[in-house]
């Protein structure tokens, strides 16, 4: 299992993919956080805080995450190498986590940076270190939890098809009704009276929930057990290659 993490690591590595997803995730964030001017630009609207960059993030990952996962899958299943895959001596399960892992290695390596722009903060404030380090690292770990989601989903949309654009579009949307589909589904009159219960199947409830600084049991539970739940999906869709 750590061999074919470590390859396909590597594989992020060893091209553009990699570096890309890095540079245009803290080069996008950066623009809306430093450059352009408005409310979501740190120097123009007077307070230390870093909540813009976790407004925009989510947004970010959503098209970033499919772009770097559609072909984990995919390209094995185009290029027939699959079958040679599933010959190694390691169990369905150890080959998709190996995969999982490191996708979300990539993304954990993307969102490390972050701690610059919250050590300029720190010093920007004043006095310095007037800052909400409660709510920083909530939110910090939510979008942790949050792209960990958007990885196990990828994985599943690349498992259903051999086109990588295909699978691509499949996470973006899947990942998109995830994140915000069930806030608006709440809003419907159909679901007076259940919106809470409705709002709370979705990644955003969780993720807004987490990112006041308190780490609540049931919150964590839930982005594991969605990530659970599309990783066993991805392992059901490999299994029916044999039927």
């Amino acid at each position: 299992m750590f061999t074919l993490f470590k390859k396909e690591l590597n594989s992020f590595f060893s091209s553009l993919i990699g570096y890309l997803v890095i540079s245009i995730f803290l080069i996008a964030n950066g623009l809306f956080l430093w450059v352009f001017p408005g409310g979501y630009n740190i120097l123009d609207n007077g307070y230390a805080t870093l909540e813009p960059l976790f407004y925009f993030a989510p947004w970010i990952f959503l098209f970033l995450i499919p772009a770097v996962s559609m072909r984990m899958f995919s390209d094995e299943r185009n290029s027939g190498t699959i079958e040679l895959l599933f010959t190694k001596p390691i169990s369905e399960y150890q080959i998709i986590l190996a995969k999982y892992l490191a996708a979300l290695s990539l993304v954990i390596f993307s969102l490390l940076p972050i701690l610059i722009y919250y050590i300029s903060v720190w010093y920007l404030a004043n006095p310095v270190g007037n800052i909400d380090v409660g709510a920083f690292w909530g939110s910090f770990i939510g979008l942790f939890f949050l792209a960990a989601v958007y990885v196990a989903i990828g994985i599943f949309s690349s498992s259903l098809t051999k086109n990588q654009i295909v699978a691509f579009i499949i996470s973006l949307a899947l990942s998109y009704f995830i994140y915000i589909g069930f806030d608006s589904i709440a809003y419907l009159s159909w679901f007076k009276g259940i919106e809470n219960f409705i709002s709370s199947l979705g990644i955003s409830e969780h993720y807004r929930s987490i990112s006041r600084g308190v780490i609540d049991s049931r919150d964590v539970v839930y982005f594991l057990s969605v990530i659970t739940v599309f990783v066993s999906l991805t392992k059901m869709k490999l299994e029916s290659r044999k039927y």
